[in-house]
């Protein structure tokens, strides 16, 4: 059966933080036009959205933030920003079986066929599969295509677990090789997650204030994966190709304000990476890049 796919409506800010809150809430959760589907038989769904043309401010202030520098063509991550509002659109649509808030993200997987240029026009797609077991629960898969002019330039995977009863034997995720620290510490400051949420549209509220987290079960805000990923995308950038996959595994919660160790090391068809406490040593994060 093919997946239905709809055109994203534009919504974006409270009104789609309402719409992924308002199921995990007791009660209200089970009410009609809030209630979530089963996912016994869900076979998938799409979202797409108008052709967007990439604009230069926006992407200056994303470089900004993850620490990039300021080039012609966007960093490796951006067009994740273009595919977000889609996977929320995805998330909060009664059809999707899972609450959005909740859902954790395990897994990110992005290819860059070739660079994107500041000022291209794109078409941005997003799917999600049929659910997945894992042992700790079920996985949904977000399928992203982004095309110009008719060619794919950019695809990811954005691979999400629910929570609940898991299956024993499921594969539990992605291996990397070992990356050990190789001595360089990034600070992050207590507003990263409001700055990252700012140009990113992603204000899931652990990341950001104390109080807002704390109503989540962390102990204070935490960074977003996709932050901690394109922080390390931006510090090995200037040795990658221009066509690369880039797949990581997200671990423990950053906490901020916290600190970071970063490493790094070169294999046969590309780099691992790595972020951990300086601390303890505690993963936060591995990764890998395979040249194209």
């Amino acid at each position: 059966m093919a997946v239905e796919t709809k055109t994203w409506d534009g919504a974006t800010g409270a009104s789609v933080l309402l719409k992924a809150a308002l199921p995990s809430l007791p009660v209200v959760g089970s009410l009609p036009g809030v209630k979530k589907a089963s996912s016994q038989g869900f076979e998938g769904l799409g979202y797409q959205r108008p052709a967007v043309r990439i604009d230069r401010a926006h992407v200056e202030a994303y470089a900004r933030v993850c620490g990039f520098p300021t080039k012609d063509a966007v960093p490796l991550p951006y067009p994740h920003m273009l595919a977000f509002p889609l996977h929320m659109a995805i998330m909060t649509d009664a059809a999707f079986p899972a609450p959005a808030i909740g859902t954790v993200h395990l897994e990110n997987s992005i290819t860059g066929h070739r660079p994107i240029l500041v000022g291209e026009e794109l078409e941005v797609a997003a799917r999600v599969s049929a659910p997945l077991p894992h042992p700790k629960g079920t996985i949904f898969e977000f399928s992203t295509e982004v095309h110009a002019g008719g060619e794919l330039v950019w695809e990811s995977v954005s691979t999400y677990l629910r929570r609940g009863k898991g299956t024993p034997d499921a594969p539990s995720g992605s291996s990397f090789p070992d990356a050990d620290p190789t001595g360089i510490v990034w600070r992050l400051p207590g507003d990263l997650g409001r700055r990252y949420a700012a140009v990113s549209g992603d204000a899931n509220p652990i990341h950001l204030y104390p109080l807002t987290a704390k109503a989540l079960g962390f102990q204070r805000q935490i960074a977003h994966g996709m932050w901690t990923m394109a922080r390390c995308v931006a510090a090995l950038e200037n040795r990658l190709p221009g066509a690369v996959k880039v797949d990581v595994a997200f671990k423990k919660p950053v906490f901020l304000p916290g600190a970071v160790a970063f490493g790094s090391r070169v294999l046969d068809d590309g780099f691992a990476f790595s972020l951990s406490s300086p601390r303890s040593g505690a993963p936060h994060l591995a990764g890998r890049t395979w040249a194209l």
